[in-house]
């Protein structure tokens, strides 16, 4: 990971609480540090060793609640997917800050354009088919503008890639270096 990154997750920490039932009927809560939040879910990192349970609630300092379930396991780091799959638009002012919805829309825009350049699409084709603008899409693969969901839709289909893929995919490299 570069040290560009690492500085830009170090900015963006915040603190929030892991919710779930232990089982007995109890609520147990684990206080976390959030280190990366997406539309799609986030990275935490626990601040205790306990165990959390495959389905929580992450509670985020602004009161918000979203259910999760754990999408992978690495020590105290825990990835999170939100259980409703994407947050609305919202949910993820309020679990965003400007930078990182930012950075999403990027890395968004850059792997849709990635999809597109390796099925040999122009913007000015996949503008034809989404029956948007030539510009529109310059401006969404730059990370410039919003893609609706159901345009993401019709791009991952049309692109012959899987709609979580576009949203929550690897970043690219231009995206690391922004």
């Amino acid at each position: 990971m570069s040290d560009h990154r690492a500085a830009i997750r170090h900015h963006t920490l915040r603190t929030g609480i892991v919710e779930f039932d232990n089982g007995s009927g109890s609520t147990v809560s684990v206080p976390c540090t959030i280190r990366d939040v997406s539309g799609t879910g986030a990275r935490l990192e626990l601040n205790s060793s306990a165990w959390v349970a495959e389905a929580f609630t992450l509670v985020f300092a602004s009161g918000l609640r979203k259910g999760c379930r754990v999408a992978w396991r690495k020590g105290r780091l825990v990835g999170a997917a939100f259980a409703d799959g994407c947050a609305s638009l919202t949910e993820q002012a309020v679990m965003m800050t400007a930078e990182e919805q930012a950075r999403h829309r990027r890395g968004i825009g850059a792997r849709v354009r990635a999809a597109r350049e390796a099925r040999g699409y122009t913007q000015g084709q996949l503008a034809e088919h989404l029956s948007v603008t030539p510009a529109f899409v310059a401006s969404a693969e730059q990370g410039e503008a919003d893609i609706p969901l159901y345009q993401l839709m019709h791009v991952a289909d049309l692109l012959m890639v899987g709609l979580d893929r576009l949203v929550a995919g690897p970043a690219a490299e231009e995206v690391d270096a922004a």
